[in-house]
């Protein structure tokens, strides 16, 4: 089992930047891949930022959404166990709930989700 927990959401002005943290119960990045997801009202949650899992043949590749690319970026800090999500230049459409989300070791197996963090971009 792991258990993650974030932190760092809250309210910004647009253009602002906020880092998102999440914080794994043990080491899980030779493991699994992790990523956040963000979830706005009236829509499906979707991935913002991930990265593959780096052991096991992992590549350690990082990959995010269109809407995000240049602005967010993913990092983990192994002995940490947590993994951040820098937002930086934040607009009104970023406002959403995000999760942090590690997942598919090589069998394929595990899917484990934190309990998400608001993040609010308004005037």
């Amino acid at each position: 089992q792991v258990q993650l927990v974030e932190s760092g959401g809250g309210l910004v002005q647009p253009g602002g930047s906020l880092r998102l943290s999440c914080a794994a119960s043990r080491s899980i990045f030779n493991i699994y891949a992790t990523g956040w997801f963000r979830q706005a009202p009236g829509k499906q949650r979707e991935l913002v930022a991930s990265v593959e899992r780096g052991g096991g043949g992992g590549s350690g590749t990082t990959n995010y959404a269109h809407s995000v690319t240049g602005r967010f970026l993913i990092s983990r800090d192994s002995a940490k166990n947590t993994v951040y999500l820098q937002m930086n230049s934040l607009k009104p459409e970023d406002t959403a709930v995000y999760y942090c989300r590690a997942w598919g070791d090589v069998f394929g197996k595990g899917d484990y989700w934190g309990q998400g963090t608001q993040v609010t971009v308004s005037s």
